[in-house]
């Protein structure tokens, strides 16, 4: 196996030249540059990351931690964060908790260990206590979810007035009898979503029905289950808002088990904008999330605090927006918000 000696030999430079190269620390030629590259690759050469690790204690390792790997949602938030993260010459590292709360406990105790240099939780159902002593430590950013009154780098939305924008959405339509699929009580954007379908119900003096409110868990299948419970009531709704869009295509292919339409006898608004709401049939209004400026102002929040350079606007709410499609009927457009 070559060795930085071997590539500096045949580069004609010291080991000093190639470990700046390595490193893209500058005060090297362009030409000399070229060489080290060449010689590198003619050699096949593979960096001592250890090594490397262990004289500057820095990994240029970082650990994204998601709550469900399956939810489609995280793959184009996960390519912001690595489109930054390799531009920076950083690798990413992908830890999926499966919504165990303490597999978020055990990644987290990676940062003392000095196996990452930092860490990006898109997800936040961990003690706030705990996540904010290490985070006085620690590089840590968290990012679609939050942790309220914590002085913690976010980035996310404003997922109350998103969920007002899409209930009212419904309102406008004529709706009254409009039900909401929410995600798991124990996540903070369940609760965000709920309010902010609750809060236009209220601004337009609607009957808030507690047997229209059903806890979901962010899945297809308990979109589908509970939007069946949903339609053998005494009284069903003639609209449907789900705190994200697998539980709102769950909740279209219940009601065409039960032999209704979408939109014609309930319409239906989704969460997020997957590629997968675009494609379905009847394709599915929905709130977009701008998931890979999430990544990206992620990782961009995550680099300042390695390099210890001040990051200006510590938690950042980015622009969501309604898009209009078949699922509920209405003319179709975007709404931005």
């Amino acid at each position: 196996m070559a060795s930085i000696k071997d590539v500096a030999k045949r580069a004609n430079v010291s080991t000093a030249t190639v470990s700046r190269v390595l490193r893209n620390a500058g005060n090297v030629t362009e030409e000399t540059r070229q060489r080290v590259l060449e010689a590198i690759e003619a050699l096949n050469y593979q960096p001592n990351v250890l090594g490397r690790y262990l004289r500057r204690m820095e990994t240029e390792t970082v650990l994204v931690v998601v709550p469900d790997i399956t939810n489609p949602f995280f793959s184009k938030v996960l390519r912001g964060i690595e489109a930054v993260a390799l531009e920076h010459g950083y690798q990413v590292l992908l830890g999926d908790t499966q919504n165990d709360v303490r597999l978020e406990e055990q990644y987290l105790n990676l940062l003392p260990q000095r196996q990452v240099d930092g860490m990006i939780f898109l997800t936040a159902r961990i003690r706030k206590e705990l996540v904010e002593e290490m985070a006085r430590q620690f590089p840590i950013v968290l990012a679609c979810e939050y942790l309220e009154g914590a002085d913690i780098p976010t980035v996310s939305i404003d997922n109350i007035s998103s969920a007002r924008k899409a209930t009212e959405h419904l309102i406008r339509l004529g709706h009254r009898r409009i039900a909401h699929l929410s995600g798991p009580m124990n996540i903070i954007l369940s609760r965000d979503r709920l309010r902010g379908y609750q809060q236009a119900l209220a601004q337009h003096e609607l009957e808030a029905d507690a047997a229209l409110v059903q806890e979901g868990d962010f899945t297809y299948e308990s979109g589908y289950n509970l939007t069946l419970k949903l339609l053998a009531l005494e009284k069903p709704p003639t609209a449907i808002f789900a705190a994200n869009d697998e539980m709102a295509i769950g909740a279209i292919k219940a009601v065409r088990h039960r032999g209704g339409r979408v939109p014609d006898d309930v319409a239906v608004v989704g969460f997020d904008d997957i590629q997968m709401a675009s494609i379905f049939e009847p394709s599915l209004t929905t709130i977009a999330q701008p998931m890979f400026e999430i990544g990206q102002k992620a990782m961009e929040l995550l680099l300042a605090l390695i390099e210890g350079t001040s990051a200006r606007r510590r938690q950042l709410v980015l622009p969501d927006r309604l898009v209009i499609r078949d699922s509920c009927g209405g003319e179709r457009s975007e709404q931005r918000g």
